[in-house]
């Protein structure tokens, strides 16, 4: 522990001149891929929250209306089905995927209905790490997306859990999402969750822990610090997995915020190049790319 809080403080020390350049330059960052994980979506009891998710799309709209791209990556299905249908938190895999069956499609209601309100279209797209896996399909998924967003239809993408087996499986939305910010060349990756960022031990056990508001490499002893971290509720990934997520992008170039989705105004705040959430960048990262010119997505490995 003493080695990685060491580490905390070295990140955390003389950024600001750096950090405030960084984050200037998300301004510019027109196509963005937005992650919202299943404690954003739902409560506990798999309920959705509504006004939560209200405030997500409006700002969405909001950026969509000064010409950006955003798809949506979004959890919750699972939480969703529990809630409609009732099924204790441990289920087998097969009943995860009637849970997933029934709540994609509460899911998606909520989302047409939401985004309706402010005049946009969503259209539901349901992947499996195949779909990803060969250059033939990956370009025809790439391609449905690009259609989608030329027409100002926003994406809402899940795994498709009710199909997906061990071998196809992605695992977790944050991979998911970084794959998909690399196939459509994204500018930005930013994950929702229900904590402000990554720290340097897991907030809800240490009360003095220290949030780390930028990372330039994920290294051993990043990744030390989010192990034991904790995961809620029928969600699948945590911490480590968007740490996975923000070094798959990083090393296409893409940087990555990881956010609380329960802030007032937290992508318009993250667009603005506010201090919001911690912020994942290299040297690499974000040059400025036209959106459009794809990369293709190489394998990789919710809260804490």
């Amino acid at each position: 522990m003493g080695k990685a809080l060491r580490r905390s403080e070295e990140i955390s020390a003389a950024y600001s001149e750096y950090e405030t350049r960084k984050r200037a330059a998300l301004t510019r960052a027109r196509r963005i891929v937005v992650k919202i994980g299943s404690s954003t979506v739902t409560d506990a009891n798999g309920t959705f929250n509504e006004e939560l998710l209200r405030g997500i799309v409006e700002q969405v709209s909001t950026l969509m209306a000064e010409g950006r791209e955003v798809v949506v990556v979004s959890s919750g299905a699972m939480a969703a089905g529990r809630g409609r249908i009732g099924r204790e938190k441990t289920v087998s895999i097969t009943e995860k995927q009637v849970l997933a069956a029934v709540g994609q499609g509460l899911l998606m209601r909520s989302y047409e209905t939401l985004f309706e309100e402010f005049g946009l279209t969503v259209g539901q797209v349901l992947l499996t790490r195949d779909d990803l896996g060969s250059p033939k399909r990956s370009a025809l998924c790439r391609d449905t997306l690009e259609a989608m967003l030329k027409r100002r239809i926003v994406p809402i993408i899940n795994e498709n859990d009710t199909v997906a087996v061990e071998e196809i499986r992605f695992g977790d939305n944050d991979t998911l999402s970084a794959r998909v910010a690399v196939l459509l060349n994204a500018d930005l990756l930013v994950l929702l969750t229900d904590t402000e960022g990554f720290y340097d031990k897991d907030p809800r056990v240490h009360p003095d822990a220290r949030l780390i508001t930028t990372v330039k490499t994920i290294d051993p002893s990043i990744l030390a610090m989010a192990q034991g971290t904790r995961n809620v509720d029928i969600a699948t990934g945590g911490m480590i997995t968007k740490l996975w997520a923000a070094n798959m992008v990083l090393q296409h170039g893409v940087p990555a915020v990881i956010a609380n989705g329960s802030r007032p105004g937290v992508l318009k705040s993250i667009l603005e190049g506010r201090m919001i959430g911690t912020l994942f960048v290299g040297d690499k990262a974000f040059q400025g790319r036209k959106p459009g010119k794809a990369a293709s997505g190489g394998e990789s490995h919710d809260s804490y």
